[in-house]
C-alpha cells in the first residue's frame, strides 16, 4: 500500500483502489492490472516477487535488468510481462533503504559508505531511478488506456543552508580568540593573523558571513530557501557560535524573518535524545515557534534510530538523506516522501526531504574546482528537471563567503541559481 500510493499516487496523481477477488477484478469495466505471483486474465501484468509480501529482513538476492536508460533490480522473466522487473519492489527497496538495514559497512563517522550502495555499483546514483520508473509506468499504462489522465508535475529547486560556524573570528569569547591566535602563530600563518585582527577590529568582514549575498540572492530569484543552524555545545566536531551569544541569537531571528529554520543536530547529539532535545528547545526559545524541520551534522544518520528520535521530539521533515561522498539520489528518488520504518513495518509521519548535491561533496570528496562543480550541478539539475522532481542543494555560509579553500564558489552557486531559473 505504501509504494503504490508513492507511484500512483504521488508520482502519478492517480485515484487507484485493490481487490483479492478474481471476480470483482473481471467484473470491473476500467482501467485495471495485476499484480501478483501468476497471471489472472489478459490485462497488463506485473510479475511480483516476494519483497512487498514479506513481514521481516533479511538479505536480498535479485537479479538486474536494464531499463529504458536505467539499471533496475528484481528483475522477472517470462512472456507477457508489463515491465521486465517488479517496480514496486525494487522502487521500495530504494526508497525504504533497505541495504542500510542490512550491511554493516561504516566510515570514521558512522556512516553508511555511498560507495557500497546498489545505486553505486551499478552507475545510477545520479539518476532518480523511482521518478523515471514511474513516469514509464505511467506512460505505459497510458498506451493501453488512453482514457488515463496523470498529473504534470512541476520541477522544484529548494536551496538549504547549514550554518556549522557563522562566523570564522567574530563572537568567539576570549579563550576561543587567543586559541586560535596562538594556532596561527603555531603555523606561522601571518595572513590568517592579520585578517583575524582586521576582523575583530572591524575592519574587514568576517570570512564566513555571507548572509548579504545569501539575501540578495534570495530578493533576486525568489527563493525559499532553509536554514539549519547547529545549537550544540562546542566539541571538536560542533564549533559554532554558543547559542548564549545576544548576535548569534540576533542572526538566528534575522534568518527566521527570511525563510524557514531548522535545527541542525550536533555531531555529540548522535542518538542522544536528551542532548537532541536540549538542542531543539535552544532554537524554539531564540525564534519563538516550534521546530519541526532536521539536517544532521556530518549528515550523521543511523536508520531507523536517528529518525525514530525525530519522530519522538516532534520533528516532522528531515534534510539529511544523501551522501556525504558522492553527489546523486541516496534514496533513489528526487521527491519528498514518507519515512518507512522496516524495523517496526510501518509508515510514519515523518517527511523525508532528499538532498541531490552538497557543496563539501563536490570540494573535499570528489575534490572538483568551482567549474567542474558547476558541470556536475547541471547534470544533475538536468535529471530532475527530465522527471519534475524536486532538487535540494546543500550549501554554507562558509562557502558562499567564497575565501581560502572556497574561492570562486559564490560565483558557482550564482551561475547554479541562473541555470535553475532560466
Amino acid at each position: 500500500m505504501y509504494v503504490f500510493q508513492l507511484l500512483f499516487g504521488q508520482q502519478l496523481g492517480l485515484d487507484y483502489d485493490f481487490t483479492t477477488d478474481a471476480a470483482q477484478f473481471e467484473a470491473y469495466d476500467g482501467p485495471k492490472f495485476h499484480y501478483g505471483m501468476q497471471r489472472v486474465g489478459s490485462e497488463p501484468f506485473v510479475k511480483a516477487v516476494d519483497l512487498l509480501f514479506e513481514r521481516h529482513i533479511h538479505e536480498q538476492s535479485f537479479r538486474t535488468v536494464g531499463f529504458e536508460d536505467t539499471v533496475a533490480p528484481y528483475a522477472v522473466y517470462g512472456n507477457g510481462h508489463f515491465l521486465p522487473f517488479d517496480v514496486f519492489a525494487a522502487s521500495f527497496f530504494l526508497v525504504s533503504r533497505y541495504e542500510e538495514y542490512l550491511s554493516q559497512v561504516r566510515d570514521h563517522y558512522g556512516r553508511f559508505c555511498a560507495e557500497f550502495s546498489w545505486m553505486f555499483e551499478n552507475g545510477m546514483l545520479q539518476k532518480p531511478l523511482v521518478n523515471i520508473w514511474a513516469k514509464a509506468l505511467g506512460e505505459r499504462l497510458k498506451s493501453i488506456y488512453p482514457e488515463i489522465v496523470t498529473i504534470e508535475k512541476r520541477f522544484t529547486f529548494v536551496p538549504t543552508y547549514d550554518i556549522d560556524a557563522a562566523w570564522a573570528f567574530k563572537h568567539k569569547g576570549v579563550y576561543r580568540t587567543v586559541g586560535g591566535f596562538c594556532k596561527d602563530l603555531a603555523a606561522g600563518d601571518r595572513n590568517r593573523i592579520r585578517e583575524r585582527h582586521q576582523v575583530l577590529r572591524g575592519k574587514r568582514k568576517d570570512p564566513f558571513d555571507s548572509f548579504d549575498f545569501q539575501f540578495d540572492l534570495q530578493k533576486r530569484f525568489k527563493l525559499k530557501p532553509i536554514y539549519f543552524v547547529l545549537c550544540g555545545d562546542y566539541d571538536n566536531n560542533d564549533k559554532n557560535i554558543s547559542i548564549r551569544k545576544t548576535a548569534f541569537q540576533s542572526l538566528i531571528k534575522h534568518l527566521g524573518d527570511y525563510a524557514d529554520v531548522g535545527i541542525h543536530p550536533s555531531f555529540s547529539s548522535y542518538l542522544d535524545i536528551q542532548k537532541l532535545h536540549t538542542e531543539i528547545d535552544r532554537l524554539s526559545e531564540v525564534l519563538h515557534r516550534p521546530i519541526t524541520k532536521s539536517r544532521q551534522h556530518f549528515l550523521r544518520m543511523n536508520l531507523p534510530r536517528s529518525y525514530q528520535k525525530l519522530i519522538e521530539l516532534d520533528i516532522s521533515d528531515d534534510y539529511t538523506m544523501g551522501f556525504a561522498s558522492q553527489a546523486g539520489f541516496r534514496a533513489g528518488i528526487a521527491d519528498t516522501f514518507r519515512f518507512y520504518d522496516l524495523e517496526n513495518d510501518m509508515v510514519t509521519n515523518l517527511n523525508v526531504h532528499p538532498f541531490a548535491l552538497m557543496d563539501g561533496t563536490m570540494r573535499d570528496y570528489l575534490n572538483l574546482d568551482a567549474e567542474a562543480s558547476f558541470a556536475l550541478a547541471k547534470h544533475l539539475v538536468d535529471e530532475v528537471k527530465a522527471v519534475n522532481g524536486t532538487f535540494i542543494y546543500l550549501t554554507h555560509n562558509e562557502t558562499l563567503g567564497g575565501e581560502q579553500r572556497w574561492v570562486g564558489w559564490p560565483e558557482m552557486y550564482r551561475q547554479l541559481l541562473e541555470y535553475v531559473y532560466q
